[in-house]
C-alpha cells in the first residue's frame, strides 16, 4: 500500500514511527478500525509524509505526457433497433440469465452532500429505496448476484433495511455483502481530528480499496458460483442498470480483445467534476480532474466518467498499486485531511475500453442523486424512465 503515495517517494520505516493513531481514539473507534482491515503501518507512513510538509496537492498530479483521447478511443453504442444491437443484446441476456454477471453496488459513501444517513435506504419511488431499485433490477434477471460494498457507516443499517423490506423480493442467498476499509481524519498538522458529532472522526477512504475489500471473500464467493463479470455502479445512480447491450459489449470485448474493464462515459456539461478519459504516455485511462497537469485544457475532452464500470472478475483477483491522494475537506467548520484512493485508477492497470452512453432521454444511464433536492427535481423523470424499461 505504500507505493504510489504523492510523488512515489520512498521512506524508511523509522521515519514512520511515532505515537500510534490508536492512542488518540476511543476503544470503539479502534475496534471499528480493526474490524474493517485498517492498515496502521501504511496509515502512519502517510501521516508522517503529511507532517513533513513535503506532500501537497501538487503531488496528486500525474507524471508523464498527458493527451486528450485519440479518435476512436471512445466507442459508441450500436444504433437502436439495429441487427448489431440485437446481437449484443442476445449475448448480454445469455450471460445475465446464466448467472455469469453480478451487480456490484457501491453503498459505502458518507452521503455528506445528502445530509448524512445511509443514502441507499432512502425512498426513491413509492416503496422502493435506492437499494430497492438496484435489487429489483437484479431480480428481473433471475440468478444475478448482488455484491454490496458497505462501509462501517452503512453496513448495519443497510442490513436492517434489507431484512425489513424482505430484500425487495430477491433471494437473500444472492446477496454478497462486504465492507470497505475505514480510516481516520486528520488535522493539517497530522493530529487526529476529534469530531463533535459521533462518527465524524472516521471515514471511508474512497472506493479505491475495492479490489482489496472484494479479495477478503466476496470475489471468491462470486466466482465460485460461476460469476465471470461484474457491473459496478454507485447506489445513487439507479439508471445504471444491467442493460444486456452494455453487458454484451463487454463480454464480446473480453473474449475477442482481452478487455478487462469497460468504462461508461457521457457528454460533459458545464460544472461537471471528476474523471475523464486521457492518454498518459500513450496509455488510455481515467484521469481525475485534479490529476491533470497545470495548464492542460480539460475542456478539450468532451466526455466525463460516470463511475459505472464492467469488470472481468478474474482480472480483479490480484493486488493493485493505486495512488493515495491527499484530500482536504471541511468537516464541522474545520479543515481536515483525508487519504483516498479511487477505483477509476484501475483503468491504468487493466486493459480498458471506453463507451459513450446516453445522458438524457429514455436511454439515459447517468443521473446521480447527490442532494435531496436532486431527488425532488428528478423523481418524475426517474419514474418515467424506469417504467418505460419495465422495471418493477
Amino acid at each position: 500500500m505504500r507505493a504510489g503515495v504523492g510523488g512515489n517517494d520512498a521512506m524508511n520505516d523509522e521515519d514512520a514511527m511515532g505515537t500510534s493513531v490508536f492512542g488518540a481514539l476511543t476503544d470503539g473507534e479502534v475496534a471499528l478500525l480493526r474490524a474493517h482491515g485498517f492498515d496502521e503501518e501504511a496509515f502512519e507512513w502517510l501521516r508522517t509524509r503529511l507532517r513533513s510538509g513535503t506532500w501537497t496537492e501538487r503531488h496528486n498530479e500525474v507524471e508523464g505526457l498527458v493527451e486528450a483521447p485519440a479518435e476512436g478511443d471512445v466507442e459508441g453504442l450500436p444504433e437502436e433497433g439495429s441487427a448489431r444491437e440485437r446481437e449484443l443484446r442476445e449475448r448480454g441476456m445469455e450471460a445475465l440469465r446464466g448467472g455469469e454477471v453480478g451487480a456490484l453496488v457501491l453503498n459505502g459513501g458518507m452521503a455528506t452532500r445528502f445530509g448524512g444517513g445511509v443514502k441507499g435506504c432512502v425512498e426513491v419511488l413509492e416503496g422502493r429505496s435506492f437499494l430497492g431499485m438496484k435489487f429489483g433490477d437484479a431480480r428481473a434477471w433471475g440468478q444475478v448476484p448482488v455484491l454490496l460494498m458497505n462501509s462501517f457507516a452503512t453496513d448495519v443499517l443497510t442490513k436492517e433495511h434489507l431484512a425489513a423490506e424482505g430484500y425487495f423480493g430477491l433471494d437473500p442467498e444472492q446477496v454478497i455483502p462486504f465492507t470497505q476499509y475505514v480510516s481516520v481524519r486528520l488535522l493539517p498538522d497530522g493530529e487526529v481530528f476529534r469530531a463533535g458529532e459521533p462518527g465524524g472522526t472516521l471515514y471511508a477512504p474512497g472506493h479505491g480499496d475495492l479490489p482489496e475489500a472484494l479479495g477478503r471473500g466476496a470475489l471468491h464467493a462470486f466466482r465460485e458460483r460461476g460469476g465471470r463479470y461484474l457491473m459496478m455502479s454507485n447506489v445513487d445512480n439507479v439508471l445504471a442498470d444491467l442493460d444486456p447491450v452494455i453487458v454484451g459489449m463487454h463480454v464480446e470485448a473480453a473474449e475477442a480483445r482481452g478487455v478487462e474493464m469497460s468504462v461508461e462515459v457521457v457528454q460533459k456539461l458545464e460544472g461537471d467534476q471528476g474523471g475523464m478519459p486521457a492518454r498518459v504516455d500513450g496509455a488510455l485511462q481515467i484521469l481525475e480532474a485534479f490529476r491533470f497537469p497545470q495548464g492542460f485544457d480539460v475542456d478539450s475532452i468532451p466526455v466525463f466518467n460516470t463511475n459505472t464500470f464492467m469488470f472481468t472478475a478474474a482480472a480483479l483477483d490480484r493486488a493493485f498499486d493505486l495512488t493515495w491522494f491527499l484530500v482536504r475537506k471541511q468537516v464541522e467548520g474545520r479543515q481536515v485531511v483525508q487519504f483516498e484512493r479511487l477505483a477509476g485508477e484501475l483503468s491504468a492497470h487493466l486493459k480498458t475500453r471506453f463507451v459513450e452512453v446516453a445522458r438524457s432521454g429514455a436511454r439515459s444511464r447517468f443521473l446521480p442523486i447527490k442532494r435531496r433536492e436532486d431527488l425532488l427535481d428528478h423523481r418524475r423523470f426517474l419514474a418515467e424512465v424506469v417504467g418505460a424499461r419495465g422495471a418493477e
